[in-house]
């Protein structure tokens, strides 16, 4: 025994009769601790098979979620949505387990007798051990393939289907059952190409958009991709295939011919498993091939669906099945009318009129809405008894279509008050079907005519042009075109016009052959000759004019733009118009005009806008009636002769004159009434006074006594007078482009100054920052002495300017603190200020100083490609807020640390330094850290937009104000590793993430 070494035996006995007991105590112990281990690893040995019974069970569930996942992935690669990155890391640790199970379950199969030895045993219990591993593994993998947030990230690219705005039919039952009707044969596998068919003006347009957003509100879509193209009456070919690829993300850049465009698309679509192809206004057969859109019966699982007003489209076209959409019952009808004119068709003396009105309406849903529309609000018993004995009154000659369409749009016209607005309805059908007219153009052509005042200066003809399309919008006459600024007509509408002047206006006859494919003018168009007053050939093909002399002696406008094939305008072709007051030519290839032109001399406007090949005019000065000239973008070199007689020119354009070198003196002082002068982006430059020379100068302006619009390029600052100073602020808007590389912004402020390569330091400036309500300065020297000039002379506030551009200056000491400080801020009124290519721009403080700035009105703020800068602005004395900021975009800046620094704040108030923040643009920001103080949120943030910004971390965003937020931009790398205060404010944010390719 250990540590018995001296002793006695007797003294052994003693101790080991005292030991005893406790070795023995020990040995048990052990003996027990030795048992459970051996029993344990007996037990796990022994329940191998049936482990591997468990094993073989369980990892076939897991292999069929896989398959699942697998499925869905497959579906978000076609759909090129991305996959969550957790999703990534499970399929990869199932494929790792997958390659663990195997051989486990391959010695099962070779081996399903095993002996008995020893070792054999030891085999058997690690084998069983692992089957236990892994039975874990895979019960972990089963509890995390629930995937709550889903297997990709929401993404920005089109869905399935995309939801397309337009008026519900809920409520509606006539509507709903022929929807429903359609959503059945949807999966009907005998009905491939579906045909919707009724009146114009019955609804079909509305029923099919119903039908899509049906199926975008289905969670089991049947279709990979739902198509919209819109066909309409002058079919053409090359827009719908364009609007069909544009909706799979095709690409048609090398594609010119509609063969080429065919047989990209034909395979495009072949790809897709099942597609719906909805073809909305079809007015006649369309060849499928040639459009290369497969045929149905070739594409299994694929459908075709066409709207046409006509059943014979129908037959034509081979349709499967045809569903009639019939008119709106007698209950529907008034509720529609009801919900347009508004609670005054219940009223008791009203009711029987409006009830009476609906019934002449024939359930048909757009004349509803428009006679609805046309009645709202108004109270009076008369005015509803009146409507009621016009409508039916008001019979046209032709049946059908006429008679059951025409006649409540007819009545909707005879409504207008007064004749002008009348007459500037009926000039909006002279454009061609579904073409969006620019509110500017249409106005003018108004005015040339004589619709709206000629008394009237330009601005209050603009406004009350304006004035009058509201009107007819108000009257579902009118409607919003596809961009911004622009009108259309519906194409009922603008039948109904049509056939307006070619049935009942006597006065007011009009000849239209726009937008229909026309290659030349044959003199048999021009059959009633003798009545016509509006001609329109515009948006055709036509490559020549008639050479004789055709009589037309009441027409006032001919529109023969956008034929970009006529190069000639024949001698005598014009000589038959005596009145025309409106020649619009704009968009074709003319090289000149002829001398016929001479002889309109009733002539208001001549447009000849984007004529490119036009080099020289003929001499204008017999056009003394002459209004309006447009030679915008053409390659005139000088001005004609005889511009000075037109002694009633009101607008004259000469913007984008890339050609234009010379403007003798003496032309612009005589033009006494003109009031818009339009030079952007001319080659034209003015000179200034001291300059020699026998052209135009800056001054001769001053003359102009009806200016109101001014753009124009100087070379020079000029010195100002007063009497300069008085005239310029007379004017309701200018643009003046100064130095040698100053091109302009386009803002929407009334009185632009572009300053471009020059130095700032001439005293004139100061006058310029007075006039001015938006200034960019760009290139140009001594910025720093400028403003220290204006601080010294105390020259006051510039309360006009809202908008300060500045860019492209090197002055480091300019962008720091201290140096000259003004003791009032200079620019009280600012709301938008620019700063770009600032290579020494440290902070927007230094400017502050310098000008005593407290943003006080401030709603954008802007930094781009400014190197050097730290951080935007620093919080302390001067300003701690930014009260009305709204929108904030800094993009490739790569030492910017933080928005805004408080280092130099002891104690600033908690509130946000930009409480009314919406929109935050981050873009190429590499080190951008942090945004605010930590604590500190934006309460109304509705858009973020974060790109290339790895290193923030954090957003102003809590579970208290994220209820303002509408989107947010990002990279997914970024998204996953931001931090948030709790999990509650990401996943409440997560439905408005979509994970996006940075473009800068």
């Amino acid at each position: 025994m250990l540590g018995t070494k001296g002793m006695t035996g007797v003294e052994i006995t003693a101790a080991a009769a005292v030991a005893g007991p406790a070795s023995g105590a020990v040995l048990k112990t052990i003996g027990d601790l030795l048992f459970g281990w051996v029993s344990s690893k007996i037990k796990t040995t022994l329940s191998l098979q049936s482990n591997l019974d468990v094993l073989v069970k369980e990892m076939d569930k897991l292999m069929d979620r896989r398959k699942e996942v697998e499925d869905d992935k497959e579906v978000a690669d076609k759909e090129v949505n991305e996959i969550r990155a957790l999703v990534k890391k499970w399929l990869v640790d199932v494929q790792k387990l997958r390659l663990r199970v195997n051989p486990i379950q391959e010695e099962m199969v070779n081996d399903k007798k095993p002996s008995r030895c020893f070792f054999n045993c030891k085999k058997r219990y690690i084998a069983s051990k692992e089957v236990e591993e892994i039975l874990e593994e895979i019960k972990r993998l089963l509890e995390d393939a629930t995937f709550p947030k889903g297997v990709v990230y929401p993404a920005r690219i089109p869905r399935a289907v995309e939801h397309i705005p337009g008026p519900s039919i809920q409520g509606q039952t006539t509507a709903s059952k022929a929807l429903a009707k359609v959503l059945s044969l949807l999966y009907d596998d005998r009905a491939q190409m579906i045909g919707i068919w009724g009146l114009g003006g019955i609804g079909k347009t509305t029923l099919v958009k119903n039908l899509n957003n049906e199926l975008n509100n289905t969670s089991m879509q049947p279709f990979g991709s739902v198509i919209w193209a819109t066909v309409s009456k002058n079919v053409d070919i090359k827009n719908v295939q364009t609007q069909i690829a544009n909706r799979l993300n095709l690409e048609l850049k090398t594609e010119k011919s509609v063969e080429r465009i065919a047989i990209r698309l034909h395979q495009r679509l072949m790809n897709e498993e099942k597609y719906l192809l909805i073809l909305d206004d079809v007015w006649q057969k369309l060849d499928l091939d040639n459009l290369g859109v497969p045929q149905p019966d070739v594409h299994k699982g694929s459908k075709i669906i066409l709207t046409t007003r006509f059943m014979e489209v129908c037959r034509k076209m081979m349709t499967d099945i045809e569903v009639k959409i019939v008119v709106l019952n007698d209950e529907e009808a008034w509720q529609l009318f009801s919900q347009k004119a508004g609670d005054v068709s219940h009223l008791e003396e009203i009711k029987p009129f409006a009830e009476a009105i609906v019934g002449e309406c024939c359930g048909l849903p757009l004349a509803i809405i428009i006679v609805g529309a046309a009645m709202r609000r108004k109270t009076k018993v008369e005015l509803w008894e009146d409507a009621l004995k016009q409508l039916r009154r008001s019979v046209p000659s032709v049946g059908g279509i006429e008679e059951e369409v025409y006649k409540p749009l007819k009545w909707s016209y005879d409504s207008l008050q007064g004749n002008s607005i009348k007459s500037c309805f009926l000039y909006c059908s002279l454009f061609p079907e579904d073409f969006s007219i620019e509110v500017s153009e249409l106005v003018l052509h108004w005015r040339a005519e004589g619709l709206i005042d000629e008394q009237q200066n330009y601005v209050d003809s603009v406004n009350r042009g304006i004035a009058l399309i509201e009107n007819l919008k108000d009257s579902c006459l009118l409607e919003d075109g596809s961009k911004k600024g622009t009108v259309k007509m519906h194409d009922v509408v603008r039948d109904v016009a049509i056939w307006i002047t070619s049935s009942f206006e006597d006065g007011c006859k009009s000849l239209v052959r726009s937008g229909i494919g026309l290659t030349e003018i044959s003199v048999g168009e021009f059959s009633n000759s003798n009545s016509l007053k509006r001609i329109s050939f515009m948006n055709n093909e036509i490559t020549r004019l008639p050479t004789c002399m055709i009589r037309c002696p009441k027409t006032s406008t001919l529109l023969l733009q956008h034929n970009p094939l006529l190069v000639t305008v024949p001698e005598r072709f014009l000589q038959g118009f005596e009145v025309l007051k409106v020649l619009n030519l704009t968009g074709t290839r003319i090289r000149s005009l002829p001398l016929s032109l001479f002889q309109l001399g009733d002539l208001r406007a001549l447009i000849l806008r984007n004529c490119f090949s036009l080099e020289e005019l003929p001499p204008l000065g017999g056009l003394s009636k002459l209004q309006m000239l447009n030679l915008c973008a053409t390659r005139i070199k000088e001005l004609p002769c005889g511009m000075e007689k037109l002694s009633n020119l009101r607008q004259l354009d000469l913007s984008h004159t890339d050609s234009l070198k010379t403007i003798q003196t003496g032309i612009f002082s005589r033009l006494s009434c003109l009031e818009v002068l339009d030079m952007t982006e001319s080659a034209y430059n003015f000179l200034v006074k001291g300059e020699e020379g026998d052209e135009t100068t800056f001054e001769e302006l001053r003359y102009l006594d009806q200016l109101l619009i001014l753009s124009i390029r100087l070379k020079e600052i000029p010195c100002l007078s007063s009497d300069d100073l008085s005239w310029i602020n007379r004017i309701t808007r200018f643009h003046f482009c100064i130095g040698p590389k100053a091109y302009p912004l386009t803002n929407k402020h009334d009185k632009r100054l572009t300053i471009d390569g020059l130095d700032l330091s001439q005293e004139s400036i100061g006058q310029l920052w007075g006039i001015a309500s938006s200034l960019v300065l760009s290139h140009c020297s001594q910025l720093k002495q400028m403003l220290e000039d204006l601080v010294i002379c105390n020259v006051g506030c510039f309360g006009g300017l809202k908008t300060l551009t500045i860019s492209t200056f090197t002055s480091q000491s300019l962008w720091r603190d201290g140096g000259l400080a003004a003791q009032s801020d200079l620019l009280p009124n600012l709301e938008e200020l620019t700063l770009h290519d600032l290579n020494e721009l440290e902070s927007i403080s230094g400017l502050v100083g310098h000008l005593g700035l407290r943003f006080l009105r401030l709603k954008l703020i802007a930094v781009r490609r400014c190197s050097n800068i730290k951080y935007l602005l620093s919080c302390g004395d001067f300003i701690q807020n930014l009260p009305n900021v709204e929108v904030i975009k800094v993009s490739t800046s790569y030492n910017l640390k933080e928005l805004f620094n408080y280092d130099s704040v002891k104690n600033m108030a908690p509130d946000p330094v930009v409480p009314n923040l919406r929109i935050l643009e981050l873009k190429n920001l590499p080190n951008l850290r942090t945004l605010c103080r930590d604590s500190e949120t934006w309460p109304r943030l509705e858009q973020v937009e974060v790109f290339l910004c790895n290193r923030l971390k954090r957003l102003p965003l809590t579970n208290q104000n994220t209820g303002t937020i509408k989107e947010i931009l990002g990279e997914s790398e970024w998204w996953d590793a931001l931090e948030w205060d709790d999990d509650k404010t990401k996943s409440s944010l997560l439905p408005y993430f979509y994970p996006t390719v940075p473009d800068c």
